[in-house]
């Protein structure tokens, strides 16, 4: 039994866990601010949290940012992620463009639409031209140049050899220091508080990750209908800073 489970765990790390250098390299530059995909220009409704004055300090915002990451928008993310990356893995093209489709089609409001096809396309296009995915720039023929951000950062992490966990942890954790940043500028937060958001929220990073691993569509559920609606509100909000 003990042999056993020592392999099964060998296995994992093999297919799950383990990546090289180069990938870890070319991982952290996509997940980056600096990535030019747009991000920062992006609040997810948490704009009209703030102005409602249901998100005003760190310990709102961690909460806020909790629920989204456990059981809303960026769980889901992460599923279509990990879902995209086996798929792509398997070399399944057909399935690939109808999950392309599926994510889309998932999105919340016109906002968080938006949000997922613009960032999706800067990511696609940067990637396509500098680094290179093949599987991407099959799917953007195939389908559209029009592909959910989640999607395209799991189709372009196979093509690189980056294992599936760590891309995991990093898009949830590069999605929540967004929000994050956001929320500096938005409450006002100062920095300091920030990293203590940051910090809190770490746990639900790796659950959010840990939960999306299997990549099982049938899982894929939002409670956070606040957020939903906020975002809706943001659409109209008379006055603003981010797109969303």
């Amino acid at each position: 039994m003990t042999t056993m489970i020592i392999i099964i765990t060998a296995m994992r790390m093999d297919t799950v866990m383990v990546m090289d250098s180069a990938a870890l390299y070319r991982l952290m530059t996509w997940m980056s601010p600096s990535y030019p995909v747009g991000s920062f220009s992006y609040s997810h409704g948490l704009e009209w949290e703030v102005e409602e004055g249901t998100v005003n300090d760190a310990g709102s915002l961690t909460r806020w940012l909790c629920d989204i990451v456990l059981i809303g928008s960026g769980r889901n993310d992460a599923i279509f992620l990990a879902h995209a990356h086996g798929v792509a893995s398997r070399g399944d093209d057909e399935t690939l463009g109808r999950l392309a489709d599926y994510a889309l089609a998932f999105a919340g409001s016109a906002e968080r639409r938006m949000e997922t096809e613009q960032q999706g396309r800067a990511f696609c296009e940067v990637t396509c031209r500098t680094w290179g995915s093949p599987t991407l720039d099959r799917l953007r023929a195939d389908r559209s140049p029009v592909i959910a951000y989640p999607i395209a950062v799991g189709v372009a992490a196979v093509d690189h050899g980056m294992a599936l966990m760590p891309v995991l942890e990093a898009y949830v954790h590069a999605f929540a220091a967004n929000l994050i940043s956001a929320g500096v500028r938005l409450v006002p937060l100062g920095h300091s508080d920030g990293q203590r958001v940051t910090i809190a929220i770490e746990p639900a990073v790796r659950e959010a990750a840990m939960d999306a691993a299997t990549g099982d569509l049938s899982r894929l559920a939002s409670v956070t209908i606040m957020a939903d609606i906020a975002s809706m509100k943001h659409e109209t909000q008379y006055t603003r800073l981010f797109r969303s």
